[in-house]
């Protein structure tokens, strides 16, 4: 019943891997799916389309953002679930999320619980954006039930697609992370409440939404260290740059000595991505 409500988005780039598994219970469970892939180069366009998914395919990678604003654009139905191809949406999860939505008109956003392969529930204990509950110490403490939170993780989440569109989607200036801080502190200040479904179940891959090949760390942690910086700016907060990349670019000349690739691309990466965000340069 909950696919004549909802239209699932999940947005591809080199999934092949993950998404056999994220499809299949959708489909199992009767949410039809928006498939928008973003170039891959594997077969990624071809598996979703063989599992009956609408695929859209970009013409090159358009980012996250964007990315999940065309797919909720083409939809028709009342929500959005937008979902990462390494999530695992169970059984009765989507239903719940729009039971809640019904028993919450004032909401616009709805969370599951996510769960991790360890068994751990992931929960963010703190976001940059949030105006209430900030918890500087990160400390995670889990709700019993079901709790209206400032932030939800971007990962798997139910949106009334109208609210989603009068709001703009997605920042298109962001390619990559804070995307989902800066929905959900635009959700917040609207007045809309964003609430915690703990009842509907998703797992979560969690990082296995594309491979891993060389290079993807190093443009990974640009675009998280440029996005800080610019969603920091956005909203009047201090100018995290110039800190994230005096940091970032001490610890790559020390990784450069250890020959560990991954290293020098993890703080590599942040360095030039600060940089980039402090000589004004876009994301895209």
């Amino acid at each position: 019943m909950s696919g004549h409500h909802v239209t699932a988005i999940v947005v591809t780039f080199d999934s092949a891997h993950a998404l056999p598994e994220c499809l299949g219970e959708l489909q199992a469970d009767g949410v039809p799916v928006i498939v928008v892939d973003n170039a891959s180069a594997d077969a990624t366009p071809a598996m979703a389309e063989g599992q009956g998914a609408h695929v859209i395919r970009n013409a090159r990678n358009e980012g996250y953002g964007r990315a999940n604003n065309i797919g909720v654009r083409a939809s028709e139905t009342e929500f959005v679930l937008i979902v990462n191809p390494d999530c695992i949406v169970d059984r009765g999860a989507v239903a719940a999320l729009v039971d809640a939505a019904r028993r919450y008109p004032d909401a616009a956003l709805f969370a599951p619980q996510i769960v991790e392969p360890s068994g751990r529930v992931f929960y963010q204990p703190r976001s940059l954006l949030a105006t209430s509950l900030t918890n500087p110490g990160g400390k995670l403490v889990v709700p019993e039930g079901e709790a209206c939170a400032p932030f939800f993780s971007g990962a798997c989440f139910l949106i009334r697609r109208e609210t989603f569109l009068r709001l703009g989607g997605f920042d298109e200036n962001i390619f990559l992370f804070y995307e989902d801080d800066d929905l959900c502190r635009r959700v917040a200040d609207s007045g809309a409440a964003l609430v915690y479904v703990p009842q509907a179940v998703v797992r979560h891959g969690r990082g296995r939404s594309s491979g891993e090949k060389p290079g993807r760390i190093f443009t990974s942690r640009w675009h998280q260290a440029w996005s800080r910086a610019y969603v920091s700016r956005k909203y009047g907060l201090p100018n995290p740059a110039p800190g994230m990349f005096a940091v970032n670019a001490l610890k790559t000349m020390g990784a450069s000595l250890t020959f560990r690739r991954k290293l020098v691309e993890r703080y590599g990466g942040s360095a030039a991505g600060a940089w980039a965000a402090m000589r004004g340069r876009k994301a895209f």
